[in-house]
């Protein structure tokens, strides 16, 4: 790639990454669960308080085992929302349930909580909410009032680890989370996720999903003298060399949270007065929480004039890109699911909103770029 180009996402590379590689590979043991995958394990209950971290392959998997643990079946409604990536959604339909597509507010992006309460029916079992870009309003009122609906709440947490709101981790709130651990995600093992478990009643079947139905866990701990197929399941684990890899990452967080915070702060103060001037909108984030820093967005007035500052940057050797398309309307979508009360607000966003690059090791002066090329955007 040219120098002249800066890139919209560029995983970083922690210092005893290749270290701790070369630890993993003279150890001998490389599949899931070995040393560096317990070592993850622990920093996540700790940083997140939650009762259980389980690595997987992909937030993906993560969200399929929450859909497992949930038995979610036919006939199960899901409420999700249409502003979000294909897995929240597709990983429940994939057990049967019939997708129920809520809203978003335009403050933070995330699930509209009066739409949701109105949607929630007798078939309803559960709702995620996915906490955008890690900004989140107060995410306690919509968990109590599930709880008070005897509906399941988990978090779709893939933007949000470091995110908490008064104080507390967001992937706490629900009785499950899930984390993605993505390239493109403040912290990477190039592909990875993990499912937190808040609830201490799904532990238990949890550890057997992960290790495809069987009680191969409870056996390496030398609970039980064989073991055997007990329930449904697939092969949720992790490779202990993307947890080692992820590990040094993790032991990296406060340099890695700090510097994309400083590049989250810069854009703020230094696009605020170009887009008041412009009617254009950038993000909002509310009393109470701390956000991870993940992406930096812009929602312009129109969707002819993001299109046209995609092309402006890209002339300029600058990759930015609009984010999720409106699930309710697409082909699986409409198939799978309904958006019965519409969702206007995600619809309008979609069309409008450009992320910005983002990550560590973008220097002041790209960004600085970036920043100059945008506030010259030509009138669409």
């Amino acid at each position: 790639m040219s120098s002249d180009i800066i890139p919209f996402s560029r995983a970083w590379s922690a210092p005893h990454e290749l270290d701790y590689l070369r630890e993993a590979l003279a150890g001998g043991q490389t599949a899931g669960d070995a040393a560096f995958t317990q070592r993850c394990h622990r920093w996540l209950e700790q940083r997140i308080g939650c009762h259980r971290a389980f690595l997987t392959p992909s937030c993906t998997a993560a969200l399929e085992m929450a859909a497992l643990l949930l038995r979610i079946q036919p006939g199960d409604e899901v409420i999700v929302p249409s502003f979000t990536f294909v897995s929240t959604a597709s990983a429940f339909a994939l057990f049967g349930a019939r997708l129920v597509f809520a809203d978003i507010t335009p403050d933070t992006l995330t699930l509209d909580m009066a739409q949701v309460e109105r949607l929630i029916t007798p078939r309803t079992k559960a709702v995620i909410f996915v906490a955008y870009a890690g900004i989140t309003p107060d995410p306690a009122p919509m968990a109590a009032m599930c709880q008070e609906r005897g509906v399941a709440f988990v978090e779709d947490a893939a933007h949000a680890l470091m995110a908490k709101f008064n104080g507390r981790p967001v992937g706490s709130f629900g009785c499950m989370a899930t984390l993605s651990f993505h390239e493109s995600k403040n912290f990477s093992c190039g592909e990875g996720g993990a499912l937190l478990v808040n609830d201490p009643s799904l532990t238990a079947r949890a550890e057997i999903l992960r290790e495809k139905g069987t009680n191969r866990a409870a056996h390496l701990r030398r609970e039980i003298a064989k073991y055997s197929w007990v329930d449904l399941g697939s092969s949720y684990l992790s490779s202990d060399l993307c947890a080692a890899a992820l590990l040094a990452q993790l032991e990296d967080a406060e340099a890695i949270q700090s510097r994309r915070l400083q590049l989250w702060n810069q854009y703020h103060a230094r696009l605020s007065a170009w887009a008041a001037t412009q009617g254009i909108a950038l993000p909002t984030v509310p009393e109470g929480c701390e956000h991870p820093g993940h992406l930096f967005y812009v929602i312009f007035k129109t969707n002819a004039q993001r299109e046209s500052a995609i092309a402006w940057l890209d002339q300029a050797g600058i990759k930015a890109y609009f984010h999720y398309l409106p699930l309710h309307l697409s082909d699986a979508g409409s198939r799978l699911g309904s958006a019965v009360m519409g969702c206007p607000v995600t619809e309008s966003v979609s069309e409008r909103l450009l992320r910005l690059p983002l990550y560590p090791s973008l220097t002041e002066d790209q960004q600085s770029r970036i920043i100059e090329r945008l506030v010259q955007l030509p009138a669409v």
